[in-house]
């Protein structure tokens, strides 16, 4: 199932169904899980462990040193761990972690990332996430399970996005986007709750109810942010999508976008 024309070195790990077509490059130190594809002309280095079930597109640069000067100079380990069932489109770079960032990059399973995205080092990707073109996250991100980032999403360093969130076209998060809810702009500020996307989860009208609440006291209603925090806690009680909310608020250190 190998190219004849790829190059693959001769200490990768490769399943036996994996295919890896022509003039692509697998180097040493890799990892490629069952059924796995890697199409033409992509490069991938390690240490990379890569799961089962990914396609990953033409020219994309997959477990390459982090863009990170102090790891030019100072090397260190560094390594990248890609679950199952993605599939990452043309062009996208994903850098492998720093020591003082963890050591490791993380992407989960069943993302759909889409041309031209890069996942800067030490990421922490979750799952069911989409990526739309162009998407860029800086150092240290976290992204949590069905996240979509709009077209020309940028994201600073440090950044989360929580639980369900969904950031429009050309959208610069600075600060935590809370779960569950769609954010717009430069800076990246709240639009409203993400109830499309919460129903088509399978969320309950009276989940979506506490969290609309829940919303507009931190939002829309002119509340001091501990004020709105103590309603957020007394939903949480009730409904554990609210206590998600809540959770994500009191571990932030960046701040939440407001």
């Amino acid at each position: 199932m190998i190219d004849a024309r790829a190059q693959v070195d001769g200490t990768a790990i490769v399943a036996d169904d994996v295919i890896i077509g022509p003039w692509a490059i697998v180097g040493p130190g890799v990892e490629i899980g069952p059924r796995t594809r890697v199409d033409p002309y992509t490069v991938i280095n390690g240490p990379t462990t890569i799961g089962a079930d990914n396609h990953i597109h033409s020219f994309c640069s997959i477990g390459n040193d982090p863009q990170d000067k102090k790891f030019v100079v100072s090397g260190g380990e560094s390594r990248l761990e890609i679950g199952n069932g993605n599939t990452i489109r043309e062009y996208c770079s994903i850098n492998r972690g720093t020591p003082g960032g963890g050591g490791v990059t993380r992407v989960g399973n069943d993302n759909w990332v889409m041309a031209s995205c890069h996942i800067a080092h030490d990421c922490q990707v979750g799952n069911r996430t989409v990526f739309a073109n162009n998407s860029t996250l800086a150092g240290h991100v976290e992204i949590h399970d069905y996240v979509t980032l709009g077209g020309f999403t940028g994201v600073h360093q440090f950044c989360r996005l929580g639980e369900g969130s969904f950031s429009a076209i050309a959208a610069i998060v600075v600060r935590d986007v809370l779960p569950f809810t769609i954010v717009q702009g430069n800076a990246a500020a709240p639009r409203c709750l993400n109830s499309i996307g919460l129903r088509r989860r399978g969320f309950d009208e009276p989940t979506l109810a506490a969290l609309k609440r829940c919303y507009r006291a931190l939002y829309r209603e002119g509340r001091r942010l501990e004020e709105a925090i103590g309603i957020v806690a007394i939903e949480a009680e009730t409904c554990p999508q609210v206590r998600v909310m809540l959770d994500f608020i009191r571990s932030s250190t960046r701040g939440i976008a407001r």
